[in-house]
């Protein structure tokens, strides 16, 4: 499979513990540094249509500040209501201090 992967931003500009919006082609992706690891996910919450990046990012959670619905970022899991549809994960890359995520790939899940 071909890699497309888009720099979305330098690794400096995304601290551990924080998320932020990008737009990535026609998509808009919520970019997750969670411990040192970045994750992606689109960026609308599949409840109300609010950004994620402007969501509270807990430990591997974020929750929509406009109703409280939670995902678990990484598999994009609804762990919490009125959420009630998974959030699509894209893969990300680190390379040279940049982010780069891969909208025609899923992000890896553990089995």
């Amino acid at each position: 499979m071909a890699e497309n992967l888009v720099r979305v931003c330098t690794a400096a500009d995304l601290p551990p513990g924080n998320v932020k919006s990008f737009e990535v082609g026609d998509e808009r992706v919520a970019v997750y540094n969670i411990d040192g690891t970045f994750y992606a996910t689109e960026a609308q919450c599949t409840h109300a249509a609010a950004d994620l990046g402007d969501g509270i990012l807990e430990g591997d959670v974020i929750e929509c500040s406009l109703h409280f619905g939670a995902f678990h970022v990484p598999s994009g899991k609804v762990v919490q209501p009125p959420c009630c549809i998974d959030l699509k994960t894209f893969r990300t890359e680190v390379k040279d201090g940049q982010v780069y995520v891969d909208l025609s790939a899923p992000a890896a899940t553990a089995s």
